[in-house]
């Protein structure tokens, strides 16, 4: 762990004038240091030696003035620290949420983690920027600054303290070592015990239907008892490493004594100077220890922000790779490409099959559909795979979907058909390809419009709901993309609260559907993806629904519904069904 991330001031630049703040603030506090030093020193002497104290009084006036001004500066750090911390977190916990939006899925971090890291774990770099930075700086400025000022007065004294100083950093890399590693056990405790507390309340109302509730009091006592454990480590490593640096310096502090002492005695050196080398030998090693104790209390929050760079790092290698790729396609990349010959598509776990649109079908478009000729490039996927723990959902999946039909994905329940759309918009790796052009995973959700499982509706009018992400849209727009999904009966400006609370489970979905249409339209998304869109309708509306579908269809978009709906089925083009894959313990 480096004492100073450089990745601190490229995500975080308000460290950058922190840290320029720090270094004056420190050259005061070093500069009132000596001065200290010297004043007592003179002050000492002069008065064992019977001088006035007419003569003393401009000691002691310095003594004072540097006093204040060490008090100052040290406040001033404090002061920059926080404000330091405060924006910094407000930075880094942008770049979590906009990491966490470009990667998706691909993130590998739960809602637990990434509320965990954007809330208490940053919240523990207060005491990184208020504490252990300005110890920091101050030792790195302070104490070879100290070194040298005692070089001139008493070099003996000096070469004691530069054999004696590496000692300490030593011991603190030592001890770093070991409070990195159960610094990193209490983070992952944290974690557990927040995605075990989701997973609970989520399945709260399951869990009490089925009288399991009360069971689970165990499961998270047991994971309470983890993180308890695992804080107790990290204290008691704090409270021995605090307990060895201090004795290291206190001997380093006592031979410098020791030696100045002796010195003394033998008349080698004077009264002044001894006592000015031996006022400045604490505060030589006083840095040092000090942030090797600051450490351990800013420890979680360094653990905290390796874990965010790491997660931005990733995200804009992504970024970058999907520009480099992009700039090196060649003109022709984005030419049609012919589709495959024949249609069957290949997995791990059933066959599949193709058949014509069922003549019961109804493909006529919607009166307010235009089509619109667009380029003819399929969709391929080759040799998919997705793992979810010792589960292998997808195993070297082959799939192709042509534009101008409509494929439809069936299966029983947990073959994988959601986790299919899921790899289709990026959320996991996948060699994707439309036509010619290979589509990167972090481009992937720029190419299709998608309706889940769940309506996702958020508080507001219905217009802002299908206009969700193009703020820019039209009203007439927002009215035919209601009108194509067969909800001309609810008013677009009719207001809904959280979680599209107003509307039944029919209309949600048909909202939530108008919305994939805006989408599909404003952005021109080639591709159309759709999850159980009629579950919650009766079969007059399911036939508007099946409508909308064929009118996306014929404008040339490629259009893969999931869905255990037997007409929905029969009005698809094509149908791949997918088989459960066995658990592997």
């Amino acid at each position: 762990m480096k004492p100073l991330d450089p990745r601190l001031l490229r995500y975080a630049k308000s460290s950058r004038a922190f840290l320029v703040i720090g270094v004056l603030l420190g050259l005061f506090q070093t500069a009132a240091m000596v001065g200290v030093a010297w004043a007592i020193a003179r002050g000492v002497t002069g008065a064992i030696a019977g001088e006035p104290l007419a003569e003393l009084a401009w000691a002691l006036w310095l003594l004072v003035g540097c006093v204040v001004v060490r008090g100052l500066a040290q406040w001033g750090m404090e002061w920059a620290g926080a404000r330091a911390a405060a924006t910094a977190k407000s930075e880094l916990r942008g770049h979590v949420v906009s990491a966490l939006a470009r990667l998706g899925g691909r993130s590998g971090v739960s809602s637990a983690e990434a509320t965990t890291l954007a809330t208490h774990g940053l919240e523990a770099l207060d005491s990184y920027f208020a504490k252990y930075l300005p110890q920091l700086l101050l030792t790195a400025i302070a104490m070879p600054l100290l070194v040298v000022v005692t070089f001139f007065a008493d070099p003996v004294s000096a070469i004691t303290e530069i054999i004696t100083i590496p000692i300490i950093p030593l011991f603190m890399i030592l001890i770093g070592l070991a409070t990195q590693r159960v610094q990193r056990a209490q983070l992952d405790s944290l974690t557990r015990l927040a995605n075990a507390f989701l997973e609970i309340v989520e399945g709260l109302s399951t869990l009490k239907i089925f009288g399991r509730a009360r069971r689970q009091r165990d499961r998270i006592r047991e994971v309470t008892d983890d993180y308890r454990r695992s804080t107790m480590k990290v204290l008691r490593v704090t409270f021995l490493s605090g307990f060895a640096l201090e004795l290291f310096a206190s001997l380093s502090v006592a031979l410098v004594a020791v030696q100045i002492g002796i010195r003394l005695i033998d008349n080698e050196m004077s009264l002044f100077v001894g006592l000015f080398a031996l006022i400045l030998a604490p505060e030589v090693f006083a840095p040092l220890r000090q942030v090797g104790a600051q450490f351990h209390s800013a420890s979680e929050g360094v653990e905290v922000s390796q874990r965010v760079f790491e997660l931005v790092e990733r995200a804009d290698a992504e970024a970058s790779a999907a520009r480099a790729h992009a700039n090196n396609l060649p003109a022709s990349a984005s030419a049609s490409a012919a589709p495959a010959d024949g249609s069957t598509v290949t997995s791990n776990a059933a066959p599949t099959t193709t058949r014509a649109a069922a003549t019961n079908a109804t493909t006529t478009p919607p009166p307010t559909s235009i089509p619109t000729p667009r380029p003819q490039a399929e969709l391929r996927i080759r040799d998919a795979r997705v793992r979810y723990g010792d589960r292998e959902i997808l195993a070297g999946l082959d799939f192709t979907a042509k534009p101008g039909e409509i494929t439809a994905i069936a299966g029983e329940s947990g073959a994988g058909k959601s986790t299919l759309l899921d790899l289709i918009r990026g959320e996991h790796a996948a060699d994707r390809a439309l036509g010619a052009t290979p589509i990167p995973d972090a481009e992937a959700a720029t190419h299709v419009a998608w309706m889940g499982q769940s309506a996702g509706l958020i508080e507001g009018t219905v217009r802002d709901n299908v206009a969700l992400g193009q703020p820019g849209l039209a009203p007439e727009a927002v009215q035919a993309a209601l009108t194509r999904a067969g909800a001309t009966g609810i008013s677009a400006e009719l207001e809904l609260g959280v979680g599209g609370d107003g509307l039944s489970g029919g209309q949600a979905q048909r909202v939530s559907l108008a919305r994939t249409i805006a989408r599909a339209e404003g952005r021109d998304c080639p591709i159309v993806l759709l999850d159980e869109p009629t579950s919650a309708l009766d079969a007059e509306r399911e036939q508007r629904v099946i409508e909308a579908m064929r009118g996306l269809a014929d404008e040339g978009r490629i259009v893969i519904v999931v869905s255990h709906r037997r007409p929905v089925l029969a009005a698809a083009d094509r149908t791949v069904t997918l088989a459960a894959a066995e658990v592997h313990a």
